[in-house]
């Protein structure tokens, strides 16, 4: 929590102090748009456009401790190192973070030695009194259920204090019931091993606590639904049997809870843990009551939920659009439930879309559109898919939704250098963060010099998901500031037999009449509705309005098919891939498309504008280059960031989401990358975030 603070503290003041120096600072610059390069001597500019004003506060003097970032590196160095899975015939498994490990090796060594190493374990005999070591361990698994149960919750405490989101605690909450289904069997064992029938310790027994009921049932009866809850948890059943696991999870947690209470009967107050335990589920389920779309009656979507859109779109993905009156950080997801398609399914989904007011929905000034893109599996996701298929784009849908939750606690714009990551649909997480820090960039108000995102698809048609968001990007970045790559993995399709196939549709589930009607219509029903009442009738104006409504972006840069591979590519060989139906309609006019792209600022910049880009980006970093690229192959992201890590500013933070392999690839860079912190004084912090792929 301390460090939580510290960089949340160091964040605020660099963006601040930012600001103020570029509020306060001027230059002499030029008024044309862009400056030529700088001499070899680098300090040609420097002389003949001399900045005036106060100079930039030292940042490493002012928003950083040296000692503590050097100690935050080596904790780091030492746990973003993942641990490597354990392949067995046709079974993979995987362990927990180090950092996991560690806590619950920790946990575990105290408990055990709590229980085990005051003496006496046992009694001479049963009429004396309880074994030592079953009470030791009984007081402590009752007093670990108050903390299982909070780091379950959605909205919870821990979260608060520590800025850890409830699924990155969840892991601790499975690893606290194993732990305490350990200190409960240590609990039970010692009443078999010194029965309270021997040696007059029944008598005894009745004498004390008056009860004539059998005396070991209370105790299974607690003991029976935590083992249930601790084996169905396991990975192998929870796969095994989720949609079953989620929904008896918590009424048999229920019933684990008010056994307690029966079986431990306030002995020893064990029933100010069980109370702390209530206290905390019900806070948490009454914070959740504001973070709930149609509970609040002040919302039009009060009790009714927000209407939502479907759009199935290339690659059989899906893009729901939900104009709400929530508010969302980017990064963050929520819990959908579409009553329509299935009553009782609620499943997480990343936010796509930038809640900010230069986003604002269709449907008024209080309303932003939120948009949730994934591609279908099973369950709900397939359910959704189907419904679409079913009853076509011009169809709505009651949404209701349970957030946002999560998403990273730390400014992006606080760092010198990002580096964006992403594999498939992983992408979704890091749009919006990538729009936010564009427009931080934009308007003076982030630190961040360099950007650089890599995304790993499979196709070329994928870029379709986000086309408009990457357009924003490409044109309102500052000049030399973004560099996008994009690697496509699966350039050719081959059968069986080793030979190709032919070329693979848009959306291989869909029949070409489906694509027509449903991939390419953006448009909902309720945009056209709008369009007709704001047209009055005038059929000339309604066209005019329709035409306006429809996306004429340019395409995105083509691929380079002739250049040999780089060193940061492995695997496939430069091949034109089959690009599908839509590819192949648009090759002729990408044949004609020049071969080289303008990424940066419109045409026609503000006078502010360009002395805010000269003051962040310095004379000789203004000229206009070509930072965005598309090549074919696999990325080898671990090369990819040693050789950019000579060009990391004082702080670098590195954002994945993407399929385990990436993730544990980025890891382990980044964990030897904290070398950097330690040899380099320029460099204060390389930041790792990652993001589960299934969210």
């Amino acid at each position: 929590m301390t460090v939580r603070f510290y960089h949340l503290w160091t964040d605020k003041i660099r963006t601040a102090l930012y600001q103020e120096e570029a509020e306060t600072s001027s230059t002499a610059s030029p008024e044309y748009d862009y400056e030529m390069k700088a001499l070899e001597t680098n300090a040609t500019a420097a002389k003949l456009f001399p900045r005036d004003g106060p100079r930039a506060k030292a940042q490493s003097s002012v928003s950083s401790i040296a000692a503590l970032n050097n100690t935050i590196a080596l904790v780091r160095y030492i746990f973003y190192r993942p641990v490597p899975s354990v392949r067995w015939r046709k079974h993979t498994f995987s362990f927990p973070s180090l950092g996991v490990i560690f806590v619950v090796t920790c946990a575990l060594t105290f408990v055990t030695l709590y229980c085990f190493l005051p003496q006496p374990l046992y009694y001479a005999t049963i009429g004396y009194g309880s074994p030592p070591l079953a009470i030791r361990a009984g007081m402590l698994a009752v007093a670990m259920v108050p903390w299982i149960v909070a780091m379950s919750m959605k909205a919870n405490v821990v979260s608060i204090l520590t800025g850890i989101g409830h699924e990155r605690l969840n892991v601790l909450h499975r690893w606290g019931g194993y732990l305490c289904l350990f200190l409960s069997l240590i609990h039970t064992i010692p009443f078999y091993i010194q029965p309270v029938w021997d040696q007059g310790g029944y008598q005894v027994f009745q004498s004390l606590f008056n009860s004539q009921s059998y005396v070991y049932g209370t105790g299974l009866a607690a003991l029976v639904p935590l083992g249930w809850l601790c084996v169905a948890s396991l990975p192998v059943f929870r796969k095994w049997m989720y949609e079953l696991f989620v929904a008896l999870h918590v009424p048999v947690a229920i019933v684990f809870v008010a056994m307690l209470f029966w079986h431990c009967n306030n002995y020893l107050t064990s029933f100010s843990y069980l109370y702390a335990t209530v206290a905390i589920w019900v806070s948490s389920y009454v914070v959740r009551v504001f973070l709930l779309n149609w509970t609040n009656p002040w919302r039009m979507s009060w009790l009714v939920g927000d209407e939502a859109a479907i759009t199935l779109m290339t690659e059989d993905a899906i893009k729901v659009t939900i104009p709400t009156q929530v508010r969302w950080r980017p990064g963050q997801y929520v819990y959908l439930r579409m009553p329509g398609i299935s009553v009782f399914e609620n499943h997480p989904f990343t936010i796509s879309s930038l809640c900010s007011d230069d986003f604002p929905s269709m449907y008024g000034d209080e309303y932003r559109d939120m948009t949730l893109v994934f591609k279908p599996f099973g369950g709900f996701t397939r359910k959704v898919l189907n419904t679409a298929l079913a009853k076509g784009p011009n169809k709505t849908y009651r949404a209701f939704v349970d957030g946002p939750y999560g998403g990273t606690q730390r400014r992006l714009e606080a760092f010198d250098t990002v580096i964006l990551v992403a594999g498939g649909s992983g992408i979704t997480a890091l749009v919006s963060q990538l729009l936010r820090l564009v427009k931080k960039m934009r308007d003076g108000k982030a630190v961040t010099r360099t950007v650089q995102v890599v995304w790993a698809i499979k196709r070329l048609e994928s870029m379709e998901w986000f086309r408009e968001e990457l357009r924003i990007c490409r044109e309102n970045a500052p000049p030399d500031s973004v560099h996008c790559q994009f690697f496509v993995t699966a350039t050719k399709r081959h059968g069986a037999d080793g030979g190709e196939k032919g070329q693979r549709p848009l959306s291989g589930i869909f029949g070409s009449e489906k694509i027509n009607d449903l991939a390419q219509g953006i448009a909902s029903k309720r945009n056209s509705a709008l369009i007709h009442d704001e047209a009055a009738g005038d059929w000339a104006k309604e066209q005019e309005l329709r035409r306006e409504n429809e996306d004429s972006i340019t395409a995105l840069p083509q691929a380079y098919l002739e250049t040999p591979a780089p060193a940061h590519v492995r695997g496939h060989a430069r091949q034109k891939p089959s690009l599908g139906l839509a590819m192949a309609e648009q090759s002729s006019v990408a044949a004609r498309a020049p071969p080289s792209f303008d990424f940066g600022f419109p045409s026609t910049p503000t006078v502010f504008q360009k002395n805010l880009v000269r003051f962040a980006f310095g004379v000789s970093g203004v000229k206009k280059r070509e930072g965005w690229s598309t090549e074919y192959g696999r990325p080898d992201i671990p090369y990819m960031l040693r050789e950019s890590a000579a060009d990391f500013g004082r702080r670098t933070c590195i954002f994945v989401c993407g399929p385990p392999s990436m993730r544990i690839d980025v890891a382990e860079t980044v964990a030897r990358l904290q070398r950097e912190v330690w040899n380099d004084p320029s460099k204060d912090e390389i930041c790792l975030h990652t993001e589960n792929y299934a969210i």
